[in-house]
């Protein structure tokens, strides 16, 4: 039996495995790899909420945010804005 690799659901090849330890074992810039944190939202850090769903309504939040272009995150938000002013 063999064990398929994979990142958050996408197959990882032993080929780009390979091509991230050449990376790290040629080292890291510490400065530059510190300053690629996630991009704030506005002038207060967010909160990050743990939130459980169905694989039946992830796979709803999943499909609309591809249909609309946003990823997950972007999608849930929508739908909380939506819902907070109505």
């Amino acid at each position: 039996m063999t064990h398929q690799k994979t990142i958050q659901g996408q197959k990882i090849s032993d080929k780009q495995i390979d091509a991230w330890v050449d990376e790290a074992e040629q080292g890291y810039d510490v400065e530059k790899l510190r300053s690629r944190g996630r991009v704030g939202r506005g002038a207060v850090p967010s909160v990050v909420v743990p939130v459980r769903f169905t694989d039946a309504e992830l796979a709803v939040v999943t499909a609309k945010a591809k249909r609309q272009h946003l990823n997950r995150s972007e999608a849930i938000r929508e739908a909380v804005a939506a819902w907070t002013t109505a």
